[in-house]
């Protein structure tokens, strides 16, 4: 018999347990560093800045940009990647069962 706190834990990173939506890991925060930069527009934008625009708090922006935190719920991926003006797969890729957190690769650094 599964242990039912265990399976809750195993999934955890891959779907948001408060609102059961899927998640996406980061795939560079160097990326995301240099696309805040240069946005869509041209236009070079902070955390404060993105969290503005983005609605999403400073303080996920600034764990994503130091990699305390690696993935987050498919809206705020969206939001992110819609306030830089880039398409969502840029940045970030999506992750679920059959695509353990942990598998998904990291792009090599690519120098600018």
């Amino acid at each position: 018999m599964l242990d039912s706190s265990k399976q809750c834990n195993d999934f955890s990173h891959e779907v948001d347990v408060s609102t059961n939506a899927p998640m996406y890991k980061l795939l560079d925060s160097d990326l995301l560093r240099r696309l805040m930069e240069r946005t869509g527009t041209g236009a070079s934008m902070s955390i404060r800045g993105l969290s503005a625009a983005s609605g999403v708090p400073r303080s996920t922006i600034h764990n994503l940009l130091t990699g305390a935190q690696q993935s987050i719920p498919s809206d705020t991926a969206h939001a992110l990647a819609r306030a830089i003006g880039v398409d969502l797969l840029i940045l970030f890729a999506p992750v679920g069962r059959s695509v353990p957190i942990e598998a998904v690769p990291t792009p090599p650094a690519v120098s600018a």
